[in-house]
């Protein structure tokens, strides 16, 4: 799951607003699960890119809870 050599790392979006939804599981701050915020240093750019794909709507249901 190593980076290939010259591949744009993802940065983390920690917000640093640690607290998780008890309805979907999301973080409020970056709405990442507790799965997906503790493997991110270990998946590859592949990984770390689908997960940035969804936040923006996890995000959008989190404002509307």
């Amino acid at each position: 799951m190593g980076e290939l050599s010259g591949e744009r790392r993802i940065p983390s979006p920690c917000t640093n607003v640690c607290v998780l939804d008890h309805t979907t599981g999301w973080c409020r701050g970056c709405g990442r699960t507790i799965d997906e915020i503790t493997r991110w240093g270990n998946v590859d750019t592949a990984d770390r890119a689908a997960v940035v794909a969804a936040l923006p709507e996890r995000m959008r249901k989190l404002a509307g809870l």
